[in-house]
């Protein structure tokens, strides 16, 4: 992988969060309402409207607002919320973590189920236990993820007692009760990623066993456990590198529901917050974040697989 690659791939990433930005400032300049009035409410006077507006920038040519949010966010300053009047940045970096904690432990657990599966599915084509990954695998994609957790609480929170339902604890407070309120928001997130996952893996694995390096692989007397794992599974993975990359957009999106559901403060709930409160700082700051880890994690992706098929040349 040469240095020219890694410069094109991060100046293609840095114009990526540019032209996001735009698309963010824009749409938060859209949004119904005055965030004047929903600061000072409905029976605020003209002139302190006016005053507000002057203060914040509100009044500046939309041009002009877009700039001074910009140059604060290279700085690091994300603005000042509207709502608590505290700044946006911190606030949105910790909920961040907590997403991406949740985010981690979904996709850890994920792989741990969707790789075995993929793989008894595709050894076991056409039998029984194909026939039920894959009937499994469709129900996971159908639910949404609303169905899913209002299942998932009923069973473990309500019927059987294991689980809260809802709340958060730091891992730093503790470790084994901040766990506990996880499980239910991982498997919740978890059904559509190892269904999802798991058709790829059987997919791709299905297709190289059937190549011609396998077939040489079995005439050098390899045996089948050999062949499947070091030259079957190590190829039929690479392409869900990038299908994992891709899991986490839904994650950042998809996570929004599931920790409004479970009361777990992630940058989703913040993000929910911000908008019906109209604190457009926040919102604006819960978004280019959101896009700017899914930036990251893209580019994360495509050095991996680069580093993992020695075939890909970039130049």
């Amino acid at each position: 992988m040469s240095l020219s690659y890694l410069l094109k791939r991060c100046g293609l990433t840095a114009y990526t969060l540019v032209v996001v930005s735009l698309i963010v400032f824009a749409v938060t300049q859209v949004l119904p309402g005055d965030a004047a009035t929903m600061l000072l409410g409905e029976n605020a006077t003209p002139a302190a409207l006016a005053a507000i507006r002057d203060r914040l920038g509100l009044d500046a040519p939309v041009w002009v607002q877009y700039g001074h949010w910009l140059l604060g966010v290279l700085h690091g300053d994300f603005g000042t919320s509207l709502r608590t009047g505290q700044p946006v940045g911190p606030v949105m970096i910790e909920a961040l973590g907590r997403s991406l904690l949740l985010a981690v432990l979904a996709i850890g657990f994920m792989l741990t189920l969707a790789v075995p599966l993929g793989v008894l599915a595709a050894v076991r084509r056409g039998r029984a236990a194909d026939l039920l990954v894959s009937l499994v695998s469709y129900v996971g994609v159908s639910l949404p993820e609303f169905v899913t957790a209002t299942l998932f609480g009923l069973l473990f929170a309500d019927w059987l007692q294991w689980l809260p339902a809802t709340g958060y604890v730091p891992m730093t407070e503790n470790p084994a009760k901040s766990l506990q309120h996880l499980v239910l928001p991982v498997l919740t997130v978890s059904v559509i990623l190892i269904a999802h996952v798991s058709r790829m893996v059987r997919s791709e694995l299905v297709d190289v066993l059937h190549t011609d390096y396998i077939r040489a692989a079995r005439l050098k007397g390899l045996s089948a456990r050999a062949v499947l794992l070091k030259h079957g599974l190590r190829n039929a993975l690479l392409p869900t590198i990038t299908i994992v990359a891709l899991d986490v957009g839904y994650l950042l999106g998809g996570v929004i529901v599931v920790e409004e559901i479970f009361a777990l403060p992630g940058i989703g709930r913040q993000l929910i917050v911000a908008i019906e409160a109209r604190d457009l700082p926040a919102i604006q700051a819960g978004a280019l974040i959101m896009a700017a880890t899914y930036s990251v994690v893209n580019f994360a992706a495509d050095l991996a697989y680069a580093a993992l098929d020695k075939r890909i040349q970039y130049d």
